[in-house]
């Protein structure tokens, strides 16, 4: 199969804004793959290489792409670059390079998929000394071959900025339409494998009958179940029956554990492979957890001194560590708190209710220095749930969860069966789609940033504000940086985003607001982390902030 033809599709995604017909674009696309592609188009489509979850990664930044596409036009460096500064998209500055290619070569061949997807695999794997010039090879000899519009979209999938609007949601609906399948059971096989190359191919060999087969794979993570705030330890108590487990909430990052024997895989919120840069951890989970096969569930928590728990972005600089690890063991202790179990040697358990995944769990589990059991307690005595809550707050955590006893594990899902319980308003996940550049000695910096909430009935990414406090010329630096390549168009200081970055934001209230299309607008919004763990998928929705501002609707009503 051609790359021209896939090339194709990502022009006409980028020339519509309308759902509805980029889902039958690319179901159309889906449904005439061939059988032996079927794995890597839809990742391609989303303009990926790999799932997440796959430990590999190209390693290219846009020097060494510029690089290669002179290499394989003739063009300077130079020239593309200051063609770049021009157009504000490198993909486009590829395609401008090879219109004014200089030589041609006698033995060029047509890109197909294959042929790309191969290149890609090796410039992942390529490592040791010479990589950097194996991965150039590489590259120049893919541009060689291309098209104009070819060039632009290999350039936009290296470096992971694709722009057409294809999501997850998307994606689940097109492998639905493209094979006659049920969107559920698409969306329940991806929530169990997080694999949508895996998931495409069983929707069109299997049908319905097979994707309702899939099961739980180790070595394949699951998407994470989540949760909802609750007013308090009393209103939680309600909402659950009565009766309920509570477990510290601790201040760490969630990770997802799979043990095949002595192969041990950790899983960061958005299912990223971070076994590397936490060996430690590696080790003391092959001494604790006693299961030849399981998948387990916890907090990993950053410990300061006496013990107590360091803000969870001392976890992510353990995760985005690569070089020098041993030195962040000794600087950055960490501790695992196990809170769930959903498979066990050969056994799913996430239809099982949530008091015997707890047992299992304790019976799979050797506690040690480094691994243990979230502390709980199961009552149905508010006065006692209230103790243990601020027991939880004075030893440093965030709070409590509380959790119905018959709950299952539902993945992906964010329901009442699971309730955060915190002293405070929560601060919200929002992506940035889009910004403002500075003035005076920041007009170089990207300075305000407007950031939304996923709005799940129309698809879109939906403003709630714009956080200009609580960054420093550091962090403004590194985000103009990091988002410089994602601008996806400019109108005189402001400038439109694409949504791929996620920051925690803290705020004094939230406001109803016709200003925003969303409804609602936050008052001081104020910046308070980058969460390189998370997705924007996972980031927070228009109803979520609904449900937060109808808690602290209630707040205000009881003072």
């Amino acid at each position: 199969m051609r790359y021209s033809e896939l090339a194709d599709l990502y022009q006409r995604l980028e020339k519509t804004t309308l759902k509805t017909l980029k889902t039958r674009f690319v179901a159309d696309f889906l449904k005439g793959t061939p059988d032996d592609l079927l794995e890597i188009v839809p990742y391609l489509i989303l303009g990926k290489v790999f799932p997440d979850w796959d430990e590999r990664e190209l390693g290219v930044g846009e020097k060494l792409l510029i690089k290669a596409v002179s290499l394989a036009t003739g063009v300077s460096e130079g020239e593309i670059e200051d063609s770049v500064r021009d157009t504000g998209d490198l993909g486009e500055s590829v395609a401008l390079a090879l219109k004014r290619k200089k030589q041609r070569s006698f033995f060029s061949q047509p890109l197909t998929i294959r042929r790309v997807y191969d290149t890609f695999v090796k410039i992942a794997e390529a490592a040791g000394q010479g990589s950097q010039d194996r991965k150039l090879k590489y590259l120049a000899n893919l541009f060689m071959d291309a098209k104009p519009e070819e060039g632009k979209y290999l350039a936009r999938t290296v470096l992971g900025t694709m722009r057409t609007g294809v999501a997850e949601g998307l994606m689940r609906d097109a492998i639905a339409e493209a094979f006659g399948v049920k969107a559920e059971l698409v969306e329940r096989a991806y929530m169990l494998t997080s694999d949508f190359g895996y998931v495409a191919r069983v929707a069109k060999l299997e049908g319905d009958g097979g994707l309702a087969k899939v099961r739980i794979q180790v070595g394949k993570p699951i998407r994470p179940m989540l949760a909802q705030n609750a007013a308090g330890v009393k209103d939680a108590l309600e909402e659950m029956g009565g009766r309920a487990a509570f477990e510290i909430k601790y201040d760490g990052a969630r990770v997802q554990v799979h043990k095949d024997g002595e192969v041990v895989i950790i899983y960061s919120r958005r299912l990223e492979n971070v076994t590397r840069s936490i060996p430690e951890m590696v080790e003391a989970i092959k001494e604790s957890l006693k299961a030849e096969k399981a998948i387990v569930e916890g907090e990993l928590v950053a410990v300061g001194e006496g013990g107590r728990p360091r803000p969870f972005q001392y976890v992510l600089r353990r995760f985005r560590r690569k070089y020098n690890i041993e030195e962040m063991v000794e600087r950055i202790p960490l501790e695992l708190n196990l809170f769930d179990i959903m498979y066990v040697d050969g056994e799913e358990l996430i239809e099982t209710p949530f008091s015997e995944r707890r047992k299992r769990l304790e019976e799979a589990v050797s506690q040690s220095e480094r691994v243990k059991l979230a502390e709980q307690l199961v009552t149905d005595n508010a006065d006692e749930a209230e103790e243990f809550y601020h027991r939880a707050l004075e030893l440093g955590h965030e709070g409590l969860m509380a959790k119905r006893l018959d709950s299952i594990y539902e993945p992906g899902n964010r329901g009442k069966k699971w309730l955060k319980i915190k002293p405070t308003m929560e601060d919200l996940d929002l992506v940035i789609v889009g910004a403002e550049w500075g003035e005076g000695r920041r007009a170089h910096l990207l300075g305000s940033f407007l950031v939304a909430a996923f709005d799940p009935h129309s698809g879109e990414f939906v403003p709630v504000g714009k956080v200009g406090s609580g960054f420093t010329d550091e962090d403004l630096a590194e985000f103009t940086k990091m988002l410089r390549p994602l601008i996806v168009r400019e109108e005189g200081k402001n400038v439109e985003i694409e949504p791929k970055i996620v920051i925690q934001v803290t705020y004094q209230e939230i406001q109803r607001s016709p200003k925003y299309r969303s409804g609602f607008a936050l008052r001081f919004p104020r910046y308070v982390a980058l969460r390189e763990d998370k997705s924007p998928e996972e980031a927070d929705t228009i109803e979520r902030i609904s449900q937060l501002y109808e808690l602290q609707e209630r707040f205000k009503a009881r003072k």
